[in-house]
């Protein structure tokens, strides 16, 4: 198992008011082992940060850069950092 990392991505396109956040969760869950949020933020881009094994983040990330997204990511940009903890699963924010 790889160790666990916290990841912060910034995800830019038509991602707010199509279920952009909805799926993001469904597929931190899928990928399983994850922690942390989905956020709308003000400028319209989503937050998503992510905590657990590095490769499930890196999974998470690639479905956010090339996956089958609801509406349209024209990029994202990411942080990686160590783990803060204090996440209760998976949420929407």
């Amino acid at each position: 198992m790889s160790e666990d990392v916290r990841l912060v991505a910034w995800v830019r396109g038509n991602v707010q008011g199509v279920g952009f956040r909805w799926f993001t969760r469904a597929k931190a869950l899928e990928t399983g082992g994850l922690r942390g949020f989905a956020l709308n933020l003000g400028d319209g881009r989503v937050q998503v940060v992510a905590e657990g094994p590095r490769d499930r983040c890196e999974r998470l990330l690639e479905w956010l850069q090339t996956g089958d997204t609801p509406g349209h990511v024209d990029g994202v940009t990411e942080i990686w950092d160590t783990p803060r903890g204090g996440y209760d699963g998976f949420a929407i924010r």
